[in-house]
C-alpha cells in the first residue's frame, strides 16, 4: 500500500513574507548572473548605447542588420515606452525600436535582439508593446552588424516620435507635450578621440556623464592615479562628483559650469583622455597616495541595475 503523505504547507513561504522576499530575490540574483555583464560588448556603439539605454532623453542611431530586412533606427524611448514600432509604408516604413522600455527582462541584449528581429520582419503600421525573447530569439550579433558605427542623432524634444506631415490625435499630441515638458537638455560632445560623453543640464547643475570602455579595475587605477596627481577634472569650472556602473562598464561624472555651452568641454575632455590612456599604460602597483585615492573614488560610486 503507497500512503500519500499530507504537504507540509508550515515550510512553504506565506505571500508576502519576509522568506518569499528573500527566495524571489536570490532568484532574481542567479537569473541576473546568468546574463553577460556586458549585454552590448563587441558593438562598435557599445558606450553610446549604454547611454541611451541609462540617461540619455532623446537621441536615435541608425543599426545595420544582417541579410535580409530592413535597418532599424534604435531610440532612447518610444511613446508609451513600448519596444518597438513600424511606421506605415505611406509614412516611410521606418523600424524604430526603444532602449528604455516599460517591460523588460534581466538580458538587456536578449530583449534587443527580440524587438530588433520582430521589428526587420514587421508589417506597416505594428507595433511591439514588449519583448520576450525565448530559446528561438536570435543573439543580437547575430542580426546586427557589430562593427558598424552607430551615428547618433540628438534631438531637442520628442517630435520625432510623429512621422512628418502626420495629423496627430489630440491625445498624441498631448503625450508628446508632456514628455517635452520633462526633458532636460542634453547633447553628445563632440570631440576627436572621445566617445559617449553626454552633457546634461538638471536646471541647479550642469553634468558630463562620460561612459568608459575599458575594464573597470584598470580604469578606477587609472582615475586613483590621475585624481593623486590633482588632474581629475575637465579645467576650470569642473570637479569630478563620482562614478556610477552599469552594464559592466563605469561611468565616471563630473559637475560643470552651467554657464558654458557643452562643446567648449570638448578639450577638457580630449586632454583627460590623454592622462587616463598614459595612467592606464603603467604596469606598476598603486603608491599608497593612489591608493587612498582609489578608496575616496571608489566610496563615491553607485551601481545602476
Amino acid at each position: 500500500m503507497v500512503y500519500v503523505g499530507r504537504r507540509n504547507r508550515s515550510n512553504e513561504p506565506k505571500p508576502g513574507s519576509n522568506r518569499q522576499a528573500k527566495l524571489a530575490a536570490r532568484a532574481a540574483e542567479r537569473e541576473q548572473l546568468s546574463v553577460a555583464p556586458r549585454p552590448f560588448a563587441g558593438f562598435a556603439g557599445e558606450c553610446d548605447m549604454v547611454a541611451m539605454r541609462e540617461f540619455v532623453p532623446s537621441a536615435t542611431g541608425r543599426l545595420t542588420t544582417v541579410g535580409e530586412g530592413r535597418d532599424v533606427t534604435i531610440a532612447t524611448v518610444l511613446p508609451g515606452a513600448i519596444a518597438a514600432l513600424v511606421r506605415d509604408e505611406t509614412l516611410g516604413g521606418e523600424a524604430l525600436v526603444g532602449l528604455q522600455v516599460q517591460v523588460h527582462g534581466p538580458d538587456v541584449a536578449a530583449d534587443l535582439a527580440y524587438a530588433v528581429d520582430w521589428a526587420r520582419r514587421a508589417g506597416g503600421g505594428e507595433t511591439l508593446t514588449s519583448a520576450h525573447p525565448n530559446g528561438d530569439t536570435p543573439a543580437l550579433a547575430d542580426i546586427v552588424v557589430a562593427d558598424a558605427p552607430l551615428e547618433i542623432v540628438v534631438h531637442d524634444d520628442f517630435s520625432w516620435w510623429v512621422a512628418e506631415g502626420v495629423e496627430v490625435a489630440p491625445e498624441i499630441a498631448q503625450a508628446v507635450r508632456n514628455a517635452n515638458e520633462v526633458m532636460m537638455p542634453s547633447a553628445r560632445v563632440e570631440a576627436e578621440g572621445v566617445e559617449a560623453a553626454w552633457w546634461v543640464d538638471t536646471g541647479e547643475k550642469a553634468h558630463i556623464r562620460w561612459v568608459r570602455p575599458e575594464d573597470e579595475d584598470k580604469l578606477f587605477e587609472a582615475l586613483a592615479r590621475v585624481h593623486a596627481a590633482d588632474g581629475l577634472d575637465l579645467g576650470e569650472g569642473s570637479r569630478f562628483a563620482g562614478s556610477f556602473r552599469t552594464h559592466g562598464v563605469l561611468v565616471p561624472v563630473f559637475d560643470l559650469d552651467r554657464e558654458m555651452h557643452h562643446q567648449e568641454w570638448a578639450a577638457g575632455l580630449q586632454a583627460l583622455d590623454a592622462r587616463l590612456a598614459e595612467a592606464l599604460a603603467v604596469d606598476a602597483p598603486l603608491t599608497s597616495e593612489e591608493r587612498s585615492s582609489r578608496d575616496g573614488l571608489r566610496s563615491r560610486q553607485v551601481t545602476l541595475r
